[in-house]
């Protein structure tokens, strides 16, 4: 039987604000707060309905949160935070939730999402790597984990500029 068997996947709460911040400070520890994408953040709230939850026997183990952004003045969507807890890391939870959010989004019509990660983890799921320089962050970024994902066929291609909250 598989892990994710017992796993439930669902929208992320109000009720849930807590746990996900100490699975993401459990993750990333202090130093997120420094992150270009943590600054993206602070600049736009993450949209609920397309943000979610994994819980094992009644505990949050996992979430993974999409913020509405502007890229050059285009639409798109910033992934994370993304964490699963330690002890549940490498189960496949992590990128259930990630595909749950995908297509959440997609089903409301976005055209891309993009996020800063490891190009190995999230290649099976779609995301390449943005042009170097295309988009730019609000703060420093090693432009090979700069990555995108197109929903809507085409998304990417025209995706430039500075990324601000929408």
């Amino acid at each position: 039987m598989s892990f994710l068997n017992d796993v439930s996947f669902r929208p992320e709460l109000a009720e849930h604000h807590q746990a996900i911040d100490a699975i993401a400070d459990e993750a990333f520890g202090p130093g997120r707060f420094a992150r270009a994408a943590e600054r993206v953040r602070e600049m736009a709230p993450h949209d609920p309905a397309l943000s979610f939850v994994a819980e094992h026997d009644g505990a949050i183990i996992g979430s993974v949160r999409l913020t509405p952004i502007l890229v050059g003045g285009t639409p798109s969507l910033l992934l994370g935070p993304l964490a699963v807890r330690p002890a549940f890391k490498n189960r496949g939870a992590g990128k259930a939730l990630m595909r749950l959010a995908a297509e959440a989004a997609r089903q409301k019509g976005e055209g891309s999402i993009i996020l800063v990660g490891d190009p190995p983890y999230y290649a099976p799921l779609g995301y390449r790597p943005l042009p170097s320089g295309s988009v730019v962050m609000p703060g420093p970024v090693d432009a090979r984990r700069l990555l995108g994902l197109e929903l809507l066929e085409g998304a990417l291609e025209g995706l430039r500029g500075a990324v601000l909250g929408r």
